[in-house]
């Protein structure tokens, strides 16, 4: 379980959720406490926020000097320390 990444765990955790959301549901039980328009607010907001924050934390290069930057400091994490012309 050491080496197991984080991203496996959480999935295995969402499918497990899910699938106990889908098994109460069919037996008739409604496991989650709120309406469909609130879930739906509630996961837009989500998405919006981690969506504001993935596109903050990336590097976004949009000019050329930006995009040759980036290559710049890939070619130094590869252990190649020439210049782009």
């Amino acid at each position: 379980m050491k080496n197991v990444k984080i991203g496996t765990i959480v999935r295995l955790i969402v499918m497990i959720l899910s699938m106990v959301n889908m098994l109460l549901t069919v037996n008739g039980k409604n496991p989650l406490p709120w309406s469909e328009d609130e879930m739906y607010m509630g996961l837009s907001q989500v998405a919006a926020i981690l969506t504001t924050v993935w596109t903050w934390w990336k590097n976004n290069s949009f000019t050329k000097e930006a995009i040759k930057a980036d290559e710049y400091l890939e070619d130094l994490r590869n252990g190649n320390n020439q210049l782009h012309n």
